[in-house]
């Protein structure tokens, strides 16, 4: 327990001691974070190798260039999801950068998270009702008036609004917003709420992680559209160096079977009872479902029906150190979901030699591609056939998949993870300059 105070006090600390250095917004007095009723985690050591090769040099080269910068990281629910592993990337690459990082998570959702380095929660769960919601933004305005950033990046579209919305109301920081929702996945008072913040300035830079996400928000107004920058998700490379009879093995899945999989959210917009009646189809395919979620009892139900649950394995979520052991364990990547931005996990496994059968939306053809060749095999998801006759043929073909994965290599270097957080770098200068004028 001591360690996990010592972290707090060194973050809370750092501000408190530099706080009558800064320009003052307004009132000088600081409100309680409610700390008391706050969670917070002792962080997870590992850090991409990537990341943790250029740390040390990245850093003492950032020191000489500029002033240490606060940036605080703004998210909604804690757990190994997409959006969660594009902000721990990010905030590691900016920390060995020398920007000087806190992660704020409204609540925490999973048990397994693996929480980056100065990780504070604002509440201990989901608030489930009006008194528990408003303490949980009390101590959001309170983690931010204490910590007082020189900018902010949210995630998420309730991250954005919220978060947003909250720090434009107690500090001068620049609010960056990620935003990695399709806007017809928002409910109407989000949406609403996330065109006038876009359009009147609390954003100061809006960030979209594909071109097809720039196509779906180009009839939004012209102010907010200003504001818009693409940006692509880097990924931490998950190739894989288990074999695979020693992979199955650490998750317990038959080692002699064929081996179909995914990393998912147990979500209906998933779909992935449409890769559960894959095992239908071929009374030798087994499927694994690395995720968690409230979908899980209804694709349970499904196995049920169909006569399959012997040969569907749910692994649970996996911290992303595991992600590459999950993968070494499949023979095929499948990826039926309805409604992607991005499509992060589909790309980490590509891009680790899994051959992938996707659904066909333009964002995963926009994606899995490289120099124009496709990554993935694309198919129509819901037509039960055409699905299992695409992952047949992958099984069956060994030029198709291995020209898959000659393709994917390409991956890698398409979406960087160092090219991302120098994007990152910059826009963090621009917004910090411009606010300062």
């Amino acid at each position: 327990m001591s360690s996990n105070l010592t972290t707090r006090n060194s973050v809370h600390e750092h501000a408190l001691r530099d706080k009558h250095a800064r320009k003052s917004e307004g009132d000088d007095s600081t409100p309680s974070t409610g700390e008391e009723s706050v969670l917070h985690y002792a962080p997870s050591p590992e850090l991409s190798t990537e990341l943790r090769e250029a740390s040390t040099a990245s850093r003492d080269l950032a020191n000489a260039r500029r002033p240490k910068l606060r940036v605080v990281l703004v998210q909604t629910q804690a757990e190994n999801a997409g959006a969660q592993e594009i902000s721990r990337l990010l905030g590691a690459g900016l920390t060995a950068r020398g920007y000087d990082v806190a992660n704020l998570f409204f609540f925490r959702k999973s048990d397994s998270f693996d929480e980056p380095p100065n990780t504070f929660y604002c509440a201990p769960s989901r608030p489930g009702n009006p008194v528990a919601l408003l303490r949980m933004l009390w101590t959001l305005a309170g983690h931010l008036r204490t910590i007082r950033p020189d900018a902010v990046l949210t995630f998420q579209h309730f991250g954005n609004v919220i978060g947003g919305g909250v720090s434009r109301l107690v500090s001068r920081a620049p609010v960056i917003a990620n935003q990695v929702s399709s806007a017809l996945s928002m409910s109407m008072p989000v949406r609403a709420a996330d065109i006038i913040m876009g359009s009147t300035g609390f954003f100061q830079c809006i960030t979209l992680n594909s071109r097809d996400m720039e196509r779906e928000y180009a009839r939004y107004p012209a102010p907010y559209r200003s504001r818009m920058k693409h940006v692509p998700h880097g990924f931490d490379d998950k190739s894989h160096s288990l074999p695979k009879d020693i992979a199955r093995q650490q998750f317990k899945l038959p080692p002699d079977r064929t081996l179909l999989g995914c990393a998912a959210r147990l979500h209906p917009h998933k779909r992935l009872d449409a890769a559960i009646r894959l095992l239908a189809a071929d009374p030798s395919w087994h499927l694994a479902l690395a995720g968690q979620g409230a979908d899980e009892e209804r694709l349970r139900a499904l196995a049920n029906e169909l006569d399959v649950s012997d040969r569907l394995h749910f692994i649970g979520e996996i911290p992303p150190r595991q992600m590459a052991d999950f993968l070494a364990c499949l023979d095929v990547f499948v990826f039926p979901t309805q409604a992607e931005t991005f499509g992060l996990a589909a790309v980490e496994a590509a891009s680790a030699g899994i051959p992938c059968v996707v659904n066909d939306l333009p964002v995963l053809r926009e994606v899995l591609s490289y120099q124009g060749q496709p990554a993935a095999v694309f198919v129509d998801a819901s037509n039960e056939a055409a699905f299992s006759a695409a992952v047949s043929k992958v099984l069956t073909d060994r030029l198709l998949s291995d020209q898959l994965r000659q393709r994917a290599v390409g991956l890698k270097s398409r979406y960087s993870l160092d090219a991302m957080i120098e994007e990152y770098v910059r826009i963090l200068g621009n917004a910090v300059g411009a606010d300062a004028h």
